[in-house]
């Protein structure tokens, strides 16, 4: 098995998420020698024994001094048969940002679950983000099993719920026990009714489906480059699909349609490119291209007006009042929302765009269906957003005023040009501020 495998960790507050990340990194030596003295010197928590195995991961001091994960912690490790990145995620829901973070970019998620709790609202919480995310593939590790002497009625039923909780995912559930290093690289003696592999097993297995080379031909343009007067090309990293030189593209929002001319690198020229690849493409025709256009094949939204899932990460709350920007692969327009949310919420809302962004839905494209809310006011990442699926721009509620309609009503009441002048500016303060 080859290939670079992304992992978050998931689930409620002390479910031993650290712990087991912990005990894995140390089991597969994917520690070094002075890191396990650190920890074993760092170690207070004795009756985990001579190492604290969650100190591999919660590095910051607040961390180890509460016990808990708060920021997300990125780790590294290899064994002879795959490559991993490994995302440590918190479990408190006041960090939920913090865990939406860690999963934006995994492959495969591990939801941890107490064994002498079960699944509880924190699981729950983090199952429903990893699946907004777009990660099919979990792995439901039912840990602490040693407190429940490794009962495999308990083991059934906790699999039985999250089963259903995820609906329509690949679900690998492994008894055991972080502490004790049951079923995490090696089967255990304990759990003789378990024939499925140990953690690390199947996550050195597992098959992904990696449809990102195969799927619609995607570019966000980054940077039109003109080096010469006779060369102009046009740069990015290809989102999806693959493309060949003399292939058939159109061009977004515009609608103009022409052929690859080249596909150039560093390195020289290519015959095909595809997902993940950087290139600049050069086309035949003269066409009006700029960054944040979209070169594409196949079907594809271009709108203002979409349905959109939305993490929201700023204390200040989400105010259908304020104007946002919103950041859409490499275009940055202004944007209004169309309900409240606080912080950590996760909700559906509609989000309209001043000018028309190309997208596809985040289930289709995770690159050209997210994007991220900005306050101007603070240049503060306010909320991570899936697009769901377009809406109809005409169908805009005639009973909600929008910010830019207001002050423009604004502006046509007043008496004077100075008087609109200075309208203008008190409410763009009033609103931003």
């Amino acid at each position: 098995m080859s290939g670079l495998l992304r992992i978050c960790t998931a689930g409620s507050v002390d479910d031993g998420k650290s712990t087991l990340i912990g005990r894995l990194l140390y089991d597969s030596r994917g520690v070094y020698e002075d890191q396990v003295r650190s920890v074993r010197a760092a170690s207070r928590n004795r009756t985990a024994g001579p190492i604290d195995f969650s100190l591999f991961t919660d590095g910051l001091r607040a961390e180890r001094e509460q016990g808990i994960t708060i920021d997300v912690a990125y780790r590294y490790f290899a064994t002879a048969r795959r490559k991993f990145i490994l995302a440590d995620t918190p479990g408190h829901e006041q960090y939920t940002r913090n865990m939406a973070t860690g999963a934006s970019t995994a492959d495969v998620a591990i939801l941890l679950v107490d064994a002498r709790h079960g699944v509880r609202e924190q699981t729950e919480r983090h199952a429903r983000i990893a699946r907004l995310l777009g990660i099919s593939t979990f792995v439901l590790a039912v840990n602490k099993m040693d407190l429940v002497d490794f009962d495999r009625a308990v083991f059934d039923r906790i699999h039985g719920e999250f089963a259903r909780l995820v609906d329509g995912a690949a679900v690998h559930a492994i008894p055991l026990s972080a502490l004790d290093g049951d079923n995490v690289i090696a089967p255990s003696a304990r759990t003789p009714w378990f024939s499925g592999p140990s953690l690390l097993s199947y996550l050195e297995s597992v098959e992904l489906d990696r449809t990102s080379d195969n799927s619609a031909f995607r570019l966000p343009v980054q940077l039109v480059l003109r080096p010469t007067h006779d060369f102009r090309g046009y740069a990015g990293r290809i989102a999806s699909g693959r493309i060949r030189a003399g292939d058939t593209i159109t061009v977004w929002p515009s609608g103009l349609t022409t052929r690859i001319a080249r596909i150039v690198t560093w390195d020289g020229d290519l015959d095909e490119a595809f997902a993940p690849m950087s290139v600049t493409l050069a086309l035949e025709d003269e066409v009006d291209v700029s960054r944040g256009d979209v070169l594409a094949r196949g079907p594809i939204h271009v709108s203002r007006r979409f349905a959109a899932n939305v993490v929201w990460m700023d204390e200040r709350p989400l105010d259908p009042g304020r104007p946002y920007l919103l950041k859409h692969t490499t275009r940055t327009v202004a944007a209004e929302v169309d309900r409240p949310l606080k912080l950590n919420d996760i909700g559906p809302i509609t989000v309209t765009t001043a000018t028309p962004i190309v997208f596809d839905g985040y289930r289709d494209n995770r690159t050209t269906g997210s994007f991220v809310l900005i306050d101007p006011s603070t240049n503060f990442t306010a909320g991570a957003g899936m697009i769901a699926h377009a809406l109809d721009e005409q169908a805009e509620s005639s009973n909600q005023t929008s910010a830019s309609a207001r002050i423009a009503q604004a502006a046509r009441s007043a008496a004077t040009d100075a008087e609109a002048a200075e309208t203008v500016r008190l409410m763009l303060e009033e609103i931003l501020t």
